[in-house]
């Protein structure tokens, strides 16, 4: 009889496509020690992304507001959970100041989840967006933003703001979200979308997708096609990847392959654009994706 494998021998092999050069590079340097010296956080250090060393080594970050404590813990993010301390209140001008310093033509803004707002961070978010307006009115702005607790009011203030694209991920299918998203709502998300559409329909909405965590092909396709009907016109499908060991393990590595046909199939949806590939993530080529997409979406 065979001897029953490990855990840990059961787990898919990282694949070669997805192995990255460690982060270095004296613009990467750079770049970390101006985030340090103004007491910025990005998501692309705090979430572990695999692309942070090709996008500091370029000169692009994608800014994190609210602090860099989430109040959610849910099992795909590295981003630390706990109890998040009082809003920053010169935050919002140190991000448009360093947007204008780095002389970025598109600035890409998230933030940590922060449940004990009772407007969810949107006032901070808008207030953000009017800042880097003010020093560097010819930048774009996409906001990459949490539910917001489903609150229209919070919704109305962000898009009152009125930022180029609005992004909220999906992150993963509707059966898997008790396990991977455990306090987030698959429905809520999508009416966040479809209610950011109907305040105002100009601004094109976004969202992303993870692959890898133990959906099937018909659930990522329904998620596909629920994000389509709630008026979604950039979709972003990514690997997800173990960020550590707390974390949930990766179930199954999707080829290259599989990605173009996904690309494939959201065009057949109806999405303007889609970026689908093993190391796509939310706001990775975002400023590509505005660059090169026909508005309204």
């Amino acid at each position: 009889m065979a001897s029953q494998r490990s855990p840990s021998e059961q787990r898919p092999r990282k694949p070669a496509w997805l192995k990255v050069p460690f982060p270095g590079g004296p613009r990467y340097l750079r770049l970390k020690a101006m985030l340090r010296a103004s007491g910025l956080h990005t998501v692309c250090e705090e979430a572990r992304c695999p692309n942070v060393g090709e996008c500091f080594q370029a000169g692009t970050a994608t800014f994190m507001i609210l602090g860099n404590v989430c109040s959610r813990a849910c099992r795909f993010c590295a981003v630390r959970s706990g109890r998040p301390a009082g809003l920053d209140s010169g935050e919002p001008l140190r991000v448009a100041e360093m947007v204008q310093r780095l002389g970025l033509r598109h600035a890409v803004i998230t933030s940590v989840t922060r449940d004990d707002l009772p407007d969810g961070g949107a006032a901070v978010f808008a207030d953000t967006i009017r800042q880097i307006r003010r020093l560097s009115p010819a930048t774009s702005v996409e906001v990459l933003v949490p539910d917001l607790q489903d609150s229209q009011q919070a919704l109305t203030t962000l898009m009152a703001a009125r930022p180029d694209i609005l992004n909220h991920n999906l992150e993963t299918v509707r059966r898997l979200y008790p396990q991977v998203r455990p306090k987030a709502v698959y429905e809520r998300s999508l009416e966040l979308l479809a209610g950011a559409k109907s305040l105002e329909p100009t601004i094109p909405t976004k969202s992303g997708l993870m692959v890898g965590l133990g959906e099937t092909g018909q659930e990522l396709l329904q998620a596909m096609a629920d994000l389509a009907a709630a008026g979604c016109g950039i979709l972003t499908i990514g690997q997800y990847l173990q960020p550590s060991p707390r974390q949930l393990p990766v179930a199954r590595y999707y080829q290259p392959q599989e990605f173009r046909e996904l690309a494939e199939e959201g065009q057949r949806l109806g999405f303007r654009h889609v970026e689908a590939g093993p190391l796509v993530r939310s706001s990775y080529h975002a400023e590509r994706q505005i660059r090169n997409i026909s508005w309204p979406c």
